[in-house]
C-alpha cells in the first residue's frame, strides 16, 4: 500500500482526504502543520486502543495531556460521556481554533464528531479509525451522534471531518471478534452497491488483518461510501440515496436496543440484519430464494451470526423499529435489494411480514 495513497470525498468547500498509509507520515505532517499554525489540539480515545497501541499518538506528535481516555463499548455513546468530553475542552478553555481528533472505533468517532459539531457551534475534527468497521464505514461521511436509552443514534449532527487517516497495520491488535464485526459492513457494500465486489469477497478464503487483499477491500468500501455520500450528504433523497447505506440496519438497531447496547457488537447485529434484509427482499419478490443461502454462507464464513443468540421479544423489536430514523409519516421504511449489488428503499411493508421474519431468526 502506497504511503501517499489518497481518496477525496468531494463535498465542494467541505471536501476532505482519506489517507491510506502504512506509516504515520500523513498524520504526523498534519499535526505538525496545526502546531506550526498555533492551533490547539485535543484527542478523544478508546481506553483499550490506548492500551493496545500505547505509543502511536505520541509518535504522531500528540502530547499525553491532550488525550482524554474513554471506556470502550457502545455505552460510551451517551449523554454522560458527551458531557465529559465537552467539559474536557471547556476546562482547558479551548476556542474555535481547536482541532479534535478521534482515535478509536466507531463509538469514539461518532462521539468525537458530535462533540466537535456541538462545541462552540463547531470545531474541526479528524478521524483516526482503529477498527475495521470504522475504517470502512463510520469514519467516512460525517454522520456523528450518540445513543439514548430509547434508541440508537437519535441525537447527532452531520459534521464532516477535515481528514481521515487509515492505517490497516492498526488492525493487527484488534480482537478477532471485533475484526469479524467489521466484515459485516464490508459485506454490506457488496450487497447494496457492487455485485463484482461481493463476488470477490466470496472468492477470498480468509480475510484477516494481515491478508494482502485487505488494503484494497478497505479502499473499495471507502470509495463506495464516498460516492453515495457526495450524492446525498444529509440523507434527504426521497428514495434511495444515502439511506441505502443502512441495508440491514433497521433490523440491527432494533436488536441492539432490545438486547441492550453491548450485548451484540454493532457488526454482529448488522450481520443478522443483512440476513433479514435478504429474506425480506425474497418475500417482496425482488431476489431469488437461492440468494438467502448465498448471503448467509458469506456472513457465516466471516464468523458472524445470522441468528439471534437468545430469543428477543418480537413486540419489543417492532416497537424499537418504530423509532428508526429512516421512517416517514409513521411508516416503516426498509432497504431491500432488487439484486445483490443493487439496493432500493422500500416503504409500506406489512407488519405481519416483518414479525414473521423476526421469528425466522429466533425472536418470539
Amino acid at each position: 500500500m502506497s504511503t501517499t495513497a489518497q481518496l477525496t470525498v468531494e463535498l465542494a468547500e467541505r471536501a476532505y482526504p482519506i489517507h491510506f498509509s502504512d506509516s504515520l507520515n500523513p498524520l504526523q505532517k498534519d499535526v505538525a502543520a496545526l502546531r506550526a499554525a498555533n492551533r490547539s489540539i485535543r484527542v478523544l480515545s478508546d481506553a483499550k486502543v490506548l492500551d493496545a497501541q500505547p505509543d502511536i499518538l505520541v509518535k504522531a506528535g500528540f502530547k499525553r495531556e491532550e488525550i482524554l481516555s474513554l471506556p470502550s463499548g457502545e455505552t460510551t455513546k451517551s449523554i454522560e460521556h458527551l458531557s465529559q468530553s465537552l467539559s474536557f475542552l471547556a476546562t482547558d478553555s479551548m476556542n474555535r481554533d481547536c482541532s479534535l481528533f478521534a482515535f478509536g472505533g466507531g463509538v469514539i468517532g461518532d462521539l468525537a464528531g458530535y462533540v466537535a459539531a456541538s462545541y462552540l457551534r463547531g470545531i474541526d475534527f479528524y478521524q483516526i479509525p482503529t477498527t475495521l468497521l470504522s475504517m470502512v464505514d463510520s469514519s467516512v461521511g460525517g454522520k456523528t451522534g450518540i445513543n439514548l436509552p430509547e434508541g440508537k443514534n437519535l441525537v447527532g449532527a452531520f459534521w464532516q471531518p477535515k481528514a481521515v487517516y487509515i492505517n490497516t497495520a492498526l488492525l493487527e491488535t484488534l480482537p478477532p471478534r471485533e475484526f469479524a464485526a467489521g466484515l459485516a459492513e464490508v459485506i454490506k457494500y457488496g450487497m447494496l452497491y457492487d455485485l463484482d465486489f461481493f463476488k470477490e469477497l466470496e472468492k477470498v478464503n480468509t480475510l484477516t488483518a494481515n491478508a494482502p487483499e485487505l488494503a484494497g477491500v478497505v479502499r473499495r468500501c471507502c470509495a463506495i461510501k464516498a460516492e453515495i455520500v457526495v450524492n446525498d450528504e444529509k440523507e434527504t433523497a426521497s428514495s434511495g440515496g444515502r439511506a441505502l447505506l443502512n441495508l440491514g440496519h433497521t433490523f440491527a438497531h432494533a436488536i441492539e436496543n432490545v438486547a441492550g447496547y453491548g450485548h451484540y457488537l454493532h457488526g454482529e447485529a448488522v450481520a443478522i440484519g443483512l440476513n433479514l434484509a435478504t429474506q425480506l427482499s425474497v418475500k417482496l419478490g425482488q431476489l431469488k430464494a437461492a440468494d438467502i443461502d448465498r448471503v448467509k454462507a458469506l456472513i457465516e464464513r466471516c464468523n458472524l451470526p445470522t441468528q439471534l443468540h437468545n430469543p428477543l421479544s418480537i413486540i419489543e423489536l417492532m416497537a424499537a423499529m418504530q423509532k428508526d430514523k429512516k421512517n416517514r409519516a409513521g411508516k416503516l421504511r426498509f432497504v431491500s435489494m432488487q439484486t445483490i449489488g443493487e439496493a432500493i428503499t422500500t416503504e409500506e411493508v406489512d407488519y405481519a411480514l416483518i414479525e414473521s421474519l423476526w421469528q425466522e431468526v429466533g425472536a418470539k
